[in-house]
């Protein structure tokens, strides 16, 4: 099964697609659970990169503030204000996979509970540096991440400091 796809044959021929019942029931609980002007702060979304090359990937611009993940790729592309960024999906402590907590609009690791910001800057837990991040440009209407290039705050300052699009 390809996890990417919203096909019918994937689900057993039902009429509404993984992607689209995980996004309506996500909303559909945080509306119950009296939090609908949160449902879509920062929401979270599944992509796969547009296009690939050697060791580049690329997204689509994303158009609002939110967060979308490529499992397959493991990159976080984070949009916070006229900024873009894309990390690494392991907190830099124990390489967990990092969620997204869209009610206090930043980050968390599940594991030791490592909280980070929205544009991935360390706020506290057991972790010592900020969250990764990979080196990213601007391609058109897409972000182009090289997956070959994913900066440590505390090895590559000033390049990890530059690692992000204004749009």
């Amino acid at each position: 099964m390809n996890s990417g796809s919203d096909s019918k044959a994937d689900c057993g021929g039902c009429t509404i697609g993984r992607r689209a019942f995980l996004r309506d029931t996500a909303v559909a609980a945080a509306a119950l659970a009296g939090i609908s002007s949160l449902a879509s702060a920062m929401p979270v979304q599944w992509v796969s990169a547009l296009a690939e090359g050697a060791r580049d990937v690329s997204y689509a611009v994303p158009e609002a503030d939110g967060v979308s993940i490529d499992k397959d790729k493991e990159v976080i592309l984070a949009r916070n204000g006229k900024n873009v960024y894309a990390f690494g999906l392991s907190c830099p402590h124990q390489n967990t996979a990092l969620k997204w907590l869209a009610s206090d609009h930043r980050f968390q690791c599940p594991k030791h509970k490592s909280k980070y910001s929205a544009d991935g800057v360390y706020i506290e837990g057991r972790a010592t540096r900020s969250m990764d991040r990979y080196a990213v440009r601007l391609d058109g209407k897409n972000i182009v991440v090289n997956l070959d290039k994913l900066y440590e705050e505390d090895q590559d300052v000033a390049l990890w400091k530059a690692a992000f699009i204004a749009v």
